[in-house]
């Protein structure tokens, strides 16, 4: 598998993209829209064309690059079935395996921070068939988990969250990789590591909110960063609503 991370450190976002070298094909999940090039060049360097471009949920903080790099690669344009988007896309249901060659994605549904919200669990054929990593979006960050309150609903959401996490993410292996959406100087949760990645084991041992009790969680996110500068705006743009520059 042919695995690269970009890490935007500015705005503590991650993108990634992967895929099957050997037959040529990838995805990648959570583009941003300063990338579409890069990430059609650098998989063509390997010999990659990229078939899928997921987004985990419909973003707050930045325009999503997704759509536009579909458009441009030829490329699926994935989203959990239940977006509120007007653009088309191709929906994603918990439990759906996507095929990249001898590359598999598992899709898990964990709404929580937003009600689309997935997570993707990633196996290499040609490793085992044991699952390798997983992306968590803005569910499960390094030492955090993602803000509930964004689509309104916090508490509800948090809830969501809780069981997301607790019947989803921490029932995979210890071993595998975590790579989530964020890491230190998002607003997208608090108390995010700067570190970009981890594994199930070492969150259920030092994540702090992943030891409370599902009513300790729920109020322990009452305590949030102040929501992204031009939320609005940029989730119009993100579900179709809104053209970008445009009021």
């Amino acid at each position: 598998m042919i695995f690269k991370p970009y890490y935007y450190f500015e705005t503590g976002c991650a993108a990634y993209l992967f895929g099957c070298g050997g037959l040529g094909v990838s995805a990648v999940v959570d583009a941003h829209e300063e990338d579409v090039d890069a990430y059609i060049d650098f998989a063509a360097s390997k010999g990659m064309r990229i078939t899928h471009v997921i987004d985990t949920h419909v973003h707050a903080d930045h325009r999503s690059g997704g759509p536009a790099l579909a458009k441009k690669a030829g490329a699926a344009y994935c989203l959990h079935a239940s977006a509120g988007v007007t653009l088309p896309f191709e929906p994603l249901n918990d439990g759906q395996e996507v095929p990249l060659g001898n590359t598999r994605i598992k899709v898990l549904h964990t709404p929580g921070h937003t009600p689309e919200s997935v997570s993707l669990v990633v196996t290499d054929l040609r490793r085992g068939t044991d699952p390798w990593f997983v992306l968590t979006g803005d569910t499960l960050f390094v030492g955090a988990v993602g803000r509930p309150d964004l689509p309104g609903r916090a508490r509800e959401n948090a809830g969501e969250l809780y069981d997301s996490i607790h019947t989803k993410l921490l029932t995979l292996p210890d071993e595998l990789e975590v790579y989530p959406g964020h890491f230190a100087g998002s607003a997208c949760g608090a108390g995010m590591s700067g570190k970009p990645s981890s594994t199930i084991a070492f969150e259920r041992r030092w994540n702090p909110l992943l030891s409370k009790s599902r009513e300790e969680f729920i109020a322990e996110l009452r305590d949030v960063p102040p929501k992204p500068a031009a939320m609005e705006t940029i989730l119009r743009i993100n579900q179709g609503r809104e053209v970008a520059g445009h009021a």
